[in-house]
Order: structure tokens, then C-alpha cells, then sequence
């Protein structure tokens, strides 16, 4: 079995646990922040839908600059309502389960660079950037929303075992 092989069925259960938890976003929530250095509620959920897309950059390029020239990359504008962030989520994890499957373990061990400003900050195997800067990041900012919908009152779906609003999976 491949690395493909081996990562799709992760993968597959990580973008589902997170599709659960986009699907909660209060339409009349999506400004809500719990500090003020927060991100809204729509700004996070917008991040967490457009981060499965960083694999398709991980896979098909061999680096990332997040200050091209000295400067940042354009901030991307927040979800207008749960629609439009489920869309861009589903576009985006399909988009990389298709590169992920037909990514070679050779291509998967190639290194991948995170610049800025044309200075190094990290070199990885392209495997080890999409197991930590793609699916792990997904996971962290999956639970700051888990997080959000717990101060709102809203159920907050069970990942890996029983959360306190659902007795089950």
C-alpha cells in the first residue's frame, strides 16, 4: 500500500469531523467573537473551509511565501453565510483527496518550503506539511470552533468519542 492509500481514509474521517462542525455555524453567529483578538465566528469557519486547498498547494508546488516581495498575502474575505462555507469546504477537500490519491510516495518524500519574504522558515517532506500545516492545523482550528459553538449554546458534534450534547457518534 502507498502513502495515498494509507492517508485517504485519515483524511476522509478529518474533513467529515470538520464538515460536522462547519454544519453547526449559527447563520445569526457569524460575527460573534469570544475576544476581541479573536476571529469572528465567519472568519474562522471561512479558515477551516479553505485550508484542505493548502494541500493542493503542498502536493502540486515545492514552496509557499507568505510575503512575496515583503508583502502578505491577501486576506482572504469571511463566509457570508454556512452555504457559501460548506461549498468552499467540500471544493476544497475534494480538490485534495484527488491530489492526495494521485500523489507517488516519491513525490510525497520531496521537501516543501514555508517562506517569507523569501526567507526560509520550515523545509518538510510535502507528507509531513500535509499531515501538520494541513490536517493538524484543520483539527486545532476545528476545536476553537467547537469552542465557539460551546459559548453560544450550540450542540457541539462528538469527533472522537461522546461530546456532552451528542451520547454518541
Amino acid at each position: 500500500m502507498g502513502m495515498s492509500q494509507a492517508l485517504l481514509p485519515e483524511w476522509d474521517q478529518e474533513m467529515a469531523n470538520t464538515r460536522k462542525t462547519l454544519e453547526r455555524v449559527p447563520e445569526d453567529k457569524l460575527g460573534w467573537k469570544p475576544h476581541e483578538r479573536s476571529w469572528p465566528m465567519s472568519g474562522l469557519a471561512t479558515h477551516l473551509a479553505n485550508l484542505p486547498s493548502w494541500g493542493v498547494l503542498t502536493l502540486k508546488e515545492d514552496s509557499l511565501d507568505l510575503a512575496p516581495g515583503g508583502k502578505p498575502l491577501p486576506q482572504m474575505e469571511p463566509g457570508k453565510s454556512r452555504k457559501e462555507i460548506l461549498e468552499m469546504f467540500d471544493k476544497n477537500v475534494a480538490a485534495t483527496r484527488t491530489a492526495i490519491a494521485a500523489t507517488s510516495d516519491e513525490q510525497f518524500l520531496k521537501p516543501w518550503t514555508l517562506l517569507r519574504g523569501g526567507k526560509a522558515i520550515l523545509t518538510l517532506p510535502k507528507i509531513a506539511v500535509l499531515r501538520s500545516l494541513v490536517m493538524n492545523h484543520n483539527i486545532h482550528h476545528r476545536a476553537q470552533l467547537g469552542v465557539y459553538l460551546r459559548l453560544n449554546d450550540v450542540p457541539v458534534p462528538a469527533i472522537y468519542g461522546p461530546s456532552a450534547d451528542e451520547g454518541a457518534f
